[in-house]
């Protein structure tokens, strides 16, 4: 339940909820819409957006929803739906919120008293007490400044996020002619985009020897809108003074040539907005960057839970979403019980592989909600490669990729393994992930 403080003489107001979800994307507002409709907790949603919904009310394409709602819809028909979800069940959604940090002090071992954040908003300065927060704050695409790519800093240089705003909600030109950064499935909406805008796209590139996305999405740029694909290709470099004149184009050979355009997109590289977990003393995962989660959502600050592209970067909404539902029932067992596990077993991945998320395995309770892993690779798996999980070189599960995998793709792992993890084994290591060919 929300409970309202008298105002203290700073002029801060402080409050008390029961749960705290940071971030009204699709995962954050399923999880929301879920806890409250138990009636046993009362959930406020804050974001620091003007309008709910995260990335899906950028895309005017179809497709959101088809496995989660069983219909298909626009981006922005999709968050409409989980933020009029949220607020039907109960739950309090406040926008044009942003959480400054946390102010009960650095965490303690073992952890003691409820969790505070501090917030700001037009209203003026809050201090927020919740019995659990769930971060859901998201990703976003890594910039140009820290893709390090040289030249100088002219207009014309975007991210898809960027783009999608400029174009469709502020609806202002872009440019004439436009590169694209990037092969995987958020370099082709980026394309769509631009063809919607009525920019021509002079190519896209990658570095990597392939396309990231089905056949069938490849062809249709190439054929149907006339956009080239670059494979083995980076930017070496900017050019223009004012506006964007030109991108440098290198190859792993030595060539290099010139592109002329006015505009560039860097998509994809995904970066988890980590910075309030960071913030919060919430040990993060080094492969992803996102908090280190077990199979519940629970990170390692007892109380606090992450869900959504918060963890690894960027997954399809539907895939936020249902995580979001999920973390709803962990959320509810915290609030009834407040026990936090005793330990977690560490799951690695090696060479190709570059993360696995959950990261982490409570021994007493080594059930997934989302009834597997996500993985991706750093490089291409032939087909009917095998996923081997082992601890301590003995040998718990084996799964065959009939398809292989590709990288910037989503690679699943199922769970069933994961009863075999005993927490008595306590020098036996982490789980490692590898792949056989």
């Amino acid at each position: 339940m929300t409970h309202d403080q008298p105002t203290p003489p700073t002029g801060r107001r402080e409050r008390a909820v029961d749960v705290l979800v940071v971030g009204a994307g699709p995962a954050g507002l399923a999880l929301a819409s879920r806890l409250a409709a138990t009636g046993e907790a009362g959930v406020e949603v804050v974001d620091r957006e003007d309008e709910p919904g995260g990335v899906p009310r950028h895309c005017l394409h179809t497709g959101f929803g088809t496995r989660d709602l069983r219909r298909p819809m626009t981006g922005p028909a999709y968050a409409l739906h989980w933020a009029d979800a949220a607020v039907r069940a109960g739950a309090t959604l406040r926008t044009g919120v942003t959480v400054t940090g946390w102010s009960d002090g650095p965490p303690t071992d073992p952890p003691t008293g409820p969790l505070a954040v501090d917030v700001t908003s037009p209203a003026g300065l809050e201090r927020i007490t919740a019995r659990a927060v769930v971060l859901a704050t998201g990703a976003r695409e890594r910039p140009r400044s820290a893709r390090l790519v040289p030249g100088t800093r002219p207009a014309g240089v975007f991210t898809t996020g960027e783009l999608q705003r400029t174009v469709r909600l502020h609806r202002r030109p872009v440019g004439r002619r436009a590169l694209v950064v990037g092969a995987e499935s958020v370099s082709y909406s980026a394309v769509r985009t631009l063809r919607e805008a009525g920019v021509e796209v002079v190519a896209m590139v990658t570095e990597l020897p392939h396309h990231q996305v089905s056949p069938a999405t490849a062809l249709d740029a190439r054929l149907r809108h006339g956009v080239p694909l670059l494979v083995g290709t980076w930017v070496g470099e900017l050019l223009g003074r004012g506006r964007l004149s030109g991108v440098v184009l290198r190859r792993a050979d030595g060539r290099s040539t010139t592109v002329a355009c006015d505009t560039v997109v860097f998509t994809g590289e995904w970066i988890p907005d980590h910075e309030l977990a960071r913030l919060g003393g919430v040990t993060l995962d080094r492969a992803t960057r996102g908090p280190a989660v077990d199979g519940a959502f629970r990170t390692d600050r007892a109380g606090v839970f992450a869900v959504g592209n918060l963890l690894r970067g960027i997954e399809p909404a539907g895939t936020a979403a249902r995580e979001g539902l999920l973390a709803a029932g962990p959320v509810l067992r915290h609030l009834t019980a407040g026990a936090a596990p005793a330990a977690r077993v560490p799951v690695q991945v090696e060479a190709p592989l570059r993360w696995i998320t959950p990261s982490r395995l409570d021994p007493a309770d080594p059930r997934v909600a989302t009834g597997g892993f996500i993985l991706r690779t750093e490089t291409r798996l032939a087909p009917w490669s095998s996923l081997v999980v082992s601890r301590a070189g003995s040998e718990l599960h084996r799964q065959r990729l009939v398809r292989g995998a590709t990288p910037n793709r989503t690679l699943r792992l199922s769970a069933t393994w994961t009863t075999r993890v005993r927490a008595e084994d306590r020098d036996a290591g982490p789980v490692r992930i590898s792949v056989e060919h």
